[in-house]
């Protein structure tokens, strides 16, 4: 049996059985889109089909360096860091090309922490979708730098000087790709591998940036695609001796990196009822709504898109990332970009999102404010025509500027605590509390050039 074919636990077992594994490698995501994970013994994991594991809760109680939170209070010392159970889910089955006859398997939290899983709160927001009669589809896609050299080196250098590989800004450049097959040919024979193919893969305008898109599929399956790409690009690359980054903004002079999250809607036809070629742009009634409920509330899950201190680094005019809750029609200078198509591609693009947001929580936020919208008949501004960055908007239209600014507009939101819980809202915006309060607490190297003599 083939990793992609197991639904059940019984085709579990038959798949472990056949290849006679010793070992499996399960893994979860944390708050950051971090994969947490281990192997697990044959023996151990047959158990664990049937009445979950434990893992221990602090993979949500610290950062992505370790350090534990202060501010929490469903995970902490208080808590004595005991175990979250966890369940497997063997429709996530994979196999893993770069570890000889491996599969991995992911795991969603259940119990006392469920409310913090990202990829559960994908889910739960995923039924209330289809409490409403409607499937969400999604695809990602993601800009990220690789450098020529291993994260070692980089290190040594404190990541400066950085070597890219390819130099110069040469977007869809068929010389770069060609001559760096090696990269691009292993991802995509190793994105066919776990069965999450790439709909496109070329240079980005940018020295080591490249692009690639993944397949549109349903929501979950397109979120837990985006994950492990992140995870398994890292690999691949450190194990060719190089490194991948998936940060908004590593260089002040070159375009930041973004996630992108198509998304459409369908019915229980399978029709896209985005779609209406009637209509101006072919958007519907409902496509128009969704967008004027992502467009109310983007300010509110500014911090699930944009969740590090360097994800506004990015957001700056003039670099191909939004910088307001706009949208226009085919316009990529606002956050919404609507995509007139076919009833197969008639879509919505939301643009804010960087490389380094965790998919699942950017498309749960998107999902449950287009829905809101949708379920509120919320009509949108006037699409923008012309070059967004230069219109003066609104307040109501404005994007936090910070991350601590973002966290606390997440925390006074009736509507994602509504969708996405009081639990995760105040836990989530508490980490992002915390990012903040570290960035603080350290001198940079643009304070140390600008005023260490001078001032």
């Amino acid at each position: 049996m083939e990793a992609h074919k197991v639904r059940t636990a019984d085709d579990l077992r038959t798949l472990i059985q056949q290849r006679d594994l010793k070992q499996i490698k399960v893994g979860l995501y944390d708050i950051d889109g971090v994969m947490a994970g281990k192997y697990m013994s044959r023996d151990k994991f047959l158990s664990a089909l049937d009445g979950g594991f434990g893992f221990c809760d602090v993979v949500f109680g610290w950062d992505v360096g370790d350090k534990l939170y202060d501010n929490t209070k469903l995970t902490g010392w208080q808590r004595g860091y005991a175990d979250a159970q966890v369940r497997v889910i063997p429709e996530s089955c994979r196999e893993l090309p770069l570890e000889d006859n491996m599969i991995l398997l992911q795991g969603e939290v259940v119990g006392r922490l469920e409310g913090l899983c990202p990829r559960g709160l994908l889910r739960r927001v995923l039924q209330r979708a289809a409490n409403m009669g409607v499937t969400p589809m999604a695809g990602i896609e993601y800009e990220f730098l690789v450098a020529d050299e291993s994260n070692e080196s980089l290190l040594g250098r404190s990541y400066q000087d950085i070597r890219p590989l390819g130099r110069g800004a040469f977007g869809y450049s068929v010389l770069r790709n060609s001559v760096n097959t090696e990269f691009y040919h292993g991802l995509i024979q190793l994105c066919e591998a776990m069965n999450m193919p790439l709909e496109g893969f070329h240079e980005e305008t940018g020295p080591g940036q490249l692009e690639a898109a993944l397949g549109v599929d349903g929501a979950l399956r397109a979120a837990d695609n985006a994950a492990l790409f992140k995870t398994f690009a890292k690999v691949l690359a450190q194990k060719q001796g190089r490194t991948c980054s998936f940060m908004a903004k590593w260089h002040q002079e070159y375009s930041g990196q973004g996630g992108h999250i198509h998304i459409s809607l369908k019915n229980a036809a399978g029709d896209n009822i985005f779609h209406d070629a009637s209509q101006p742009g072919n958007i519907s009634r409902t496509m128009r709504h969704f967008i004027g409920g992502l467009q109310l509330l983007m300010p509110q899950i500014t911090s699930l898109a944009a969740p590090t201190i360097n994800s506004f680094r990015r957001l700056v005019p003039g670099y191909w990332a939004p910088t307001t809750a706009l949208w226009g029609i085919d316009n990529r200078t606002v956050s919404l970009r609507a995509i007139p198509g076919s009833n197969k591609s008639q879509r919505v693009e939301y643009r804010l999102p960087g490389a380094d947001c965790n998919p699942y929580l950017a498309l749960a936020s998107a999902l449950a404010a287009g829905l809101h919208g949708i379920e509120h008949e919320i009509e949108p501004d006037e699409a923008i025509t012309g070059n967004g960055y230069l219109l003066d908007v609104p307040p109501e239209r404005r994007l936090p500027r910070s991350l601590w600014e973002a966290a606390q507009t997440l925390k006074q939101s009736v509507v994602m605590r509504d969708w996405l819980g009081d639990d995760f809202v105040d836990h989530f915006a508490a980490t992002r509390e915390w990012e903040e309060r570290e960035f603080q607490r350290h001198v940079t190297d643009w304070e140390l050039n600008r005023y260490f003599e001078i001032i």
